[in-house]
């Protein structure tokens, strides 16, 4: 099966760096094939046998512990759920100069559509609930006025990771090849 795994806080601002090259070896480490990285805010795309992804984020939290001493926590989708976001948000919906887009991964307790109660959403944004995540779309003129920016610091905010809309797609596009490649 297919995943992409998604790391929290993870170069950050100077903070829990982790090169690339490594985190690849610790996730072939514990079994993983196919180990793809993309841009350095943990997006990790690979092929893995065991089907139970909350017994694999497990593993990969405790190996980049074990390798790198810092306790990430790691999210995983299957290359469905990433599909279902991908053609689901409008293809409009860019993160550009002109518009911000962000797909807010949740955790696993927060993944219910009712979540979206938490929310402070003006009257500038356009949200959307998709199994997994929340994607979040606002004119860059109006982000002042979104309320996006008053998830910081929320115990909603500390239970997601939170990729662009351009990230996404990308890593769909890794996804599909693996998909669309033999062995």
């Amino acid at each position: 099966m297919v995943y992409l795994a998604l790391l929290r806080g993870i170069n950050v601002g100077g903070n829990n760096k982790i090169e690339m090259g490594r985190l690849k070896l610790t996730f072939e480490s514990i079994g993983c094939k196919k180990v793809t990285t993309y841009i350095n805010t943990g997006n990790i795309i690979f092929e893995s046998d065991l089907q139970e992804p909350e017994t694999l984020a497990g593993q990969l939290e405790k190996a980049i512990l074990n390798d790198f001493r810092l306790a990430i926590k790691v999210l995983l989708r299957d290359a469905a759920a990433i599909a279902a976001i991908c053609q689901g948000v409008p293809a409009r919906w860019v993160n550009d100069t002109t518009m911000k887009t962000d797909v807010m991964f949740l955790w696993e307790q927060f993944d219910r559509p009712e979540v979206a109660q938490q929310l402070v959403i003006q009257e500038v944004d356009r949200v959307e609930y998709f199994p997994g995540a929340f994607v979040w779309n606002v004119d860059r003129e109006q982000v002042t006025r979104s309320g996006m920016m008053k998830l910081v610091g929320t115990t909603l905010y500390k239970h997601m990771t939170i990729r662009n809309i351009n990230t996404v797609r990308k890593v769909y596009d890794i996804i599909r090849s693996y998909e669309n490649s033999p062995g």
